[in-house]
């Protein structure tokens, strides 16, 4: 009986999970292997520090920015430029904004130097390498009910 009891009690040691104590050590208590009030990477974490681990982890940090150019426009270029300009897209770091008229399109272009510092100081370097700016697009007679094929009457202007 005794030799039975010495086999049950080396079986159940060696089938024991890692990290908790024998009834000789207190009974079936955990292990804590931290100690002290310090910071513990059980704790729970902020949901933006976890959400930039996963994005560095993906690699989802230059969509992200990119995305930034479009979601904050007024945050990134401010109030003013923002309520005349907006951003249309983003290919290969080339940034194409169109201005509400052809004068607000003159003055950002002065601007672009200075639009391209607040853009990387706001999402990062090299996500916008260079602006393409435009003005409104005019509109266009080329389609329509009362369009004429070829090149028209002729008899219009004189």
């Amino acid at each position: 009986m005794l030799d039975a009891a010495r086999a049950r009690r080396e079986s159940a040691a060696r089938n024991r999970r890692p990290g908790v104590t024998g009834a000789a050590d207190g009974g079936g208590r955990r292990l804590r292997g931290y100690s002290g009030p310090g910071p513990d990477p059980r704790d729970p974490q902020p949901l933006g520090a976890v959400l930039e681990r996963l994005m560095k982890a993906r690699g989802w940090q230059q969509p992200a920015a990119e995305a930034t150019v479009f979601g904050a426009w007024e945050k990134v270029v401010g109030a003013e430029i923002a309520q005349h300009s907006r951003p249309v897209k983003l290919e290969d770091g080339e940034l194409t904004v169109e201005a509400r008229s052809t004068a607000w399109a003159t003055q950002l272009r002065l601007l672009a130097g200075s639009l391209l510092k607040r853009i990387a100081g706001e999402v990062g370097h090299n996500v916008v390498r260079k602006l393409h700016i435009h003005g409104p697009a005019a509109p266009s007679w080329s389609r329509g009910p009362r369009r004429v094929r070829g090149r028209g009457p002729r008899d219009t202007y004189g």
